[in-house]
């Protein structure tokens, strides 16, 4: 028996990296996964891994900057599923980089829609699905930069930031109602979106290595757990180190 049986779980961003793990994990835990991306195919390739490994799955293509792709990813779920335990909303970008100034309007639109308002559109329809089973769980995916800045980054950091207070805001709304929602802040883990960065980053954690998808990936499962019963409103890092310099 998997600590997950009969449980539903969404995950955005599921067709790599930690979104990745991330549905994987949720499925050896013995869950039912809806793994959603904005690459279908990338969607499907980690719905038929959780398959060929015996668990249950379906891919699905959303544009989690677009409500509605996010109320149909949640219609879905039920709909096939019949419930909704859990979800990870986790897509994100890295965005346009330059400094403050620089920063044209397009870029600044483009992450904070799909890093911000994305969040903003799941919770939208995932928490009435949630409440209609009395319970659930949800884990934003924020990030370092949701407590520090970077120079460069102003769309991703201001995201992230927002990412922090909205989560923390819907905690207090529906933590008596039986839904706790968390964020979690990976430092630089290994994925592709970092490619080309991690000689400039390893430094950056005093642990000597960046993470592993994997590792994000147990973090998201302990909190949407019954063991974390009692966390709610709360912002994990997960950074070796990164935050204590």
């Amino acid at each position: 028996m998997g600590e997950y049986d009969g449980k539903v779980a969404i995950v955005t961003g599921a067709g790599s990296g930690i979104g990745r793990a991330t549905a994987l994990a949720f499925a050896r835990a013995g869950a039912k996964v809806l793994a959603s991306d904005v690459n279908q195919a990338s969607a499907q390739e980690t719905a038929r891994s959780i398959e060929a490994a015996g668990g249950e799955a379906l891919g699905f293509r959303t544009d989690v900057s677009r409500a509605e792709d996010c109320q149909a990813m949640v219609a879905l779920a039920i709909e096939k599923f019949g419930r909704l335990d859990c979800a990870c909303n986790n897509a994100g970008i890295g965005g346009e980089q330059a400094r403050t100034a620089d920063l044209t309007v397009e870029g600044w639109h483009h992450v904070i829609e799909t890093n911000l308002s994305s969040a903003f559109y799941c919770m939208k329809y995932e928490i009435p699905a949630m409440l209609k089973g009395g319970r659930g769980a949800i884990v934003n995916m924020g990030s370092i930069l949701s407590a520090v800045g970077l120079e460069g980054a102003a769309g991703y950091v201001a995201s992230k930031h927002g990412m922090l207070g909205l989560t923390r805001t819907a905690a207090l709304e529906y933590s008596s109602r039986g839904i706790r929602i968390n964020a979690i802040g990976p430092g630089f883990i290994r994925t592709p979106l970092i490619a080309g960065m991690e000689d400039a980053v390893l430094p950056l954690h005093p642990i000597g290595r960046l993470g592993l998808p994997e590792e994000v990936a147990t973090l998201v499962l302990f909190l949407c757990s019954d063991q974390a019963s009692f966390i709610t409103g709360s912002y994990y890092p997960i950074d070796g180190g990164y935050l204590a310099r």
